[in-house]
């Protein structure tokens, strides 16, 4: 997805959170399973979204996940690296104790475009 898009639904969630919001833009949030969103409908550019280009996309698609540690007695931070494929596991594998920490960051990259 577009980093403009993602820049304004941040905008929406962060003033909503704050009570800046116009009452149309307050409406455009709503809630599922105790979590806001906000539905988009087309890209930036106003065309609507492509099914196979988006499955390419999530398939390319890694995340850095940055994970708090008490080691030791002293605080450490383990960054993994998780594929698109694999980020729901990832995730179940902290409600399951397999693995444990505080998140601090998830990050978005393409492996292919680091050079």
């Amino acid at each position: 997805m577009s980093e403009e898009i993602n820049k304004k639904v941040i905008n929406l969630f962060s003033n909503h959170s704050r009570n800046k919001l116009p009452e149309k833009d307050q409406k455009r949030i709503k809630y599922y399973a105790g979590f806001g969103y906000v539905k988009v409908k087309k890209d930036s550019n106003g065309k609507k979204f492509r099914k196979d280009y988006l499955l390419k996309y999530a398939c390319a698609c890694h995340y850095m996940v940055t994970v708090m540690r008490e080691v030791d007695g002293e605080i450490v931070l383990y960054s993994y690296d998780v594929p698109n494929e694999d980020l729901f596991k990832f995730m179940k594998s902290f409600e399951e104790n397999t693995l444990d920490g505080t998140i601090i960051e998830i990050n978005k990259y393409f492996p292919n475009e680091i050079v």
